[in-house]
């Protein structure tokens, strides 16, 4: 028991942590669990629209492979269109080529095929250029704002400072290191939660970038193949040429008596 009450009595007597995370936040009130909520909103949010983006643009290029090896040696478009996953990107380009060229046969002006499938499909890229796209506006705001929320809790945080200061009369460490701390405490939020943001925009900007290269690529063959009527097919489509067969040797002479 001796021992129970020392412990105790030393527990009592050793100073309470009172600049914590948890005690800035409730120093701070209103304004400090406003700014920390805004905060885990926007970096919740970027994470997310970091993981969906990556997995869909991961997808997007898997399903190129299929162009590649099975599309462009189909014997015509509606067959090699089949072969590709309902609601992809290229599928839609398909589509929207192949119903492009049926809609010009109906025209009565004197519109060129060529300009009217160009058109139709760069229609078509940009409808999925701008679906890629969405969510990284969201990234570009809070990389660009969070600093300033940020700020905004450190320049709260200071004005307490001040204020608990004026009170006391002096700038005793007591008075100043609660304001003080919470304020850092914003100020380091708002470079956590835009850091991440910035980077993954810049990422996945990249992506994007590659992305429209080859879905601009792949247009650019299937109006060629369009306005050939299939005479004109990328290279990846052609079957490998089989290696020539190796000349059968001479039977060998028959043996003197």
């Amino acid at each position: 028991m001796l021992i129970v009450d020392i412990l105790a009595a030393a527990g009592e007597a050793a100073p309470q942590n009172k600049f914590g995370f948890v005690e800035a936040l409730q120093a701070g009130g209103f304004i400090s669990y406003a700014t920390v909520i805004i905060m885990g909103v926007m970096s919740f949010g970027s994470f997310y629209i970091l993981f969906t983006k990556w997995f869909e643009q991961a997808k997007i290029m898997r399903q190129f492979g299929a162009v590649r090896t099975q599309f462009w040696k189909a014997p015509t478009l509606r067959e090699g269109a089949a072969k590709l996953e309902k609601n992809s990107a290229w599928r839609q380009i398909v589509d929207d080529g192949i119903a492009a060229e049926e809609q010009h046969s109906k025209m009565t002006d004197s519109l060129e095929a060529h300009d009217w499938m160009h058109a139709s499909l760069a229609r078509s890229e940009a409808s999925i250029n701008s679906r890629l796209a969405q969510g990284l506006p969201f990234l570009a705001t809070v990389g660009a704002t969070a600093p300033f929320i940020g700020l905004f809790g450190t320049v709260v945080g200071i004005y307490r400072a001040l204020i608990a200061i004026g009170i006391a009369g002096s700038a005793s460490i007591d008075k100043v290191a609660g304001p003080v701390g919470e304020s850092l405490i914003m100020t380091a939020l708002g470079l956590i939660v835009a850091v991440p943001a910035v980077l993954a925009y810049n990422y996945l900007q990249s992506r994007n970038k590659r992305i429209a290269e080859v879905l601009t690529g792949f247009s650019s063959d299937l109006l060629a193949n369009i306005n050939s009527k299939g005479a004109v097919k990328p290279a990846v489509a052609a079957a490998p040429a089989k290696p020539a067969a190796a000349p059968a040797k001479p039977a060998a002479a028959p043996a003197k008596p």
